[in-house]
């Protein structure tokens, strides 16, 4: 091969390498939400947007390309003083979108660091103009300030700032020891006003009801009181009129005295019991029942009559029942008749010689009297009418 054809093909090789080249330069394809800036022989020319675009090759080229997004930027806690001469560290967050490609990249070298610089200063100036409880608590002011005045040095540089935040606000530790110690100190102080409040409202509740309770218990109380004295009352209204109808006698009496007596005697703790007098007045009303008299004694041999014999004999004479048609009779009147009868009955025994010259004694304590004297008549045990009370002794 000759030497000039070898250095035909080598030119029309570096020749379609310069083709290639030129076109690969002067076709340029721009995504969407990006922005290139052309310079033309060193001057800015034209801003590129999304789409196909065409460049004159080693004449055109594209000086910086521009991401018309929003970003987010955060930047390193800076330490800040605050008005009452604590140091807080603060870290923010800025959002931002670049508005003018062309101003973002003549402007400003590098509108990120001069964000940042310009979030610290004005920062420090806001704060500085705050103490540390206003501080934790104004989020929102700080942020508005803030967003305010970087907005504001950014407009010229083709940015505009949506929203500046605080991350976090670090007080120094010994600050924040004291600050839970406060906080846990108002927590307990509500705890307690609460448990008091609980505490209250709890007792008044309990109050109440035991106010209740006792009204109603009362009221109860009352009731079965008043329901019981009726029917006791009922009760002896008719046991009363039944002993009337029935006309119930001594001997009656006396038969009810002695089936009380076993539980009367009934009791393992007892150590004495008392016979009551109208017991002792039933045992008499039996003896008499059987013809003895219990005061009195057998009857005498000089064929004297007592009284108690005279009043079974007019007894006797009237009807064949000597109980027959007796009434119950009223307590004293009962009382004063024995009295009366025991009286006639001494006056007989004196007239007959039976008290042998001394004057007459009821019984004594051990219930036996001298040799010749007798006891006195008791009347009423056996006679129509009569309650069964025994003449008191002398001294009781």
């Amino acid at each position: 091969m000759e030497p000039s054809t070898i250095i035909g093909i080598i030119v029309l090789v570096l020749l379609a390498i310069f083709v290639v080249t030129a076109i690969a330069r002067a076709v340029r394809i721009v995504p969407q939400a990006v922005a290139l800036i052309v310079e033309r022989l060193g001057r800015y020319n034209s801003t590129m947007y999304a789409g196909l675009h065409f460049l004159i090759p080693f004449v055109d080229r594209v000086r910086a390309g521009v991401d018309l997004r929003e970003q987010v930027v955060s930047f390193p806690p800076q330490p800040v003083i605050t008005s009452d001469n604590l140091v807080v560290s603060i870290d923010t967050v800025i959002y931002f979108q670049v508005t003018d490609p062309k101003s973002a990249t003549y402007e400003i070298a590098n509108y990120i660091t001069g964000i940042e610089q310009l979030t610290v200063t004005t920062l420090r100036n806001v704060i500085g103009s705050m103490d540390l409880e206003q501080t934790l608590t104004s989020r929102d002011q700080i942020n508005g300030q803030l967003r305010g005045v970087l907005d504001e040095a950014t407009g010229r540089w083709g940015i505009r700032v949506n929203r500046v935040e605080l991350k976090a606000i670090d007080p120094p530790a010994s600050v924040q020891g004291s600050m839970e110690q406060q906080m846990r100190a108002e927590r307990d102080r509500r705890a307690a006003i609460l448990t008091a409040e609980g505490v209250k409202q709890s007792q008044i509740l309990t109050a109440e009801g035991e106010k209740q309770s006792a009204i109603l218990r009362a009221e109860g109380q009352a009731q079965s009181a008043i329901l019981k004295a009726q029917g006791e009352s009922k009760a002896i209204t008719q046991v009363f009129d039944a002993i009337h109808r029935g006309d119930a006698d001594p001997k009656l009496l006396a038969y009810q005295y002695l089936q009380m007596l076993p539980q009367i005697a009934n009791g393992t703790s007892s150590k004495m019991w008392i016979v009551p007098t109208e017991f002792t007045a039933a045992l008499n009303g039996i003896a008499g029942a059987f013809g003895v008299n219990p005061v009195a004694g057998p009857p005498s041999g000089d064929g004297g009559e007592t009284a108690t014999e005279r009043a079974r004999r007019e007894a006797t004479e009237d009807d064949d029942d000597p109980f027959a048609g007796t009434a119950l009779q009223d307590p004293a009147e009962a009382l004063a008749q024995a009295r009366s009868s025991a009286s006639e009955a001494s006056g007989e025994a004196r007239e007959s010689g039976t008290l042998s010259g001394r004057p007459f004694d009821h019984g004594t304590e051990s219930g036996q009297r001298p040799a010749g004297e007798s006891a006195p008549p008791v009347t009423g045990f056996d006679e129509p009418g009569g309650s069964g009370a025994v003449p008191p002794r002398p001294g009781q």
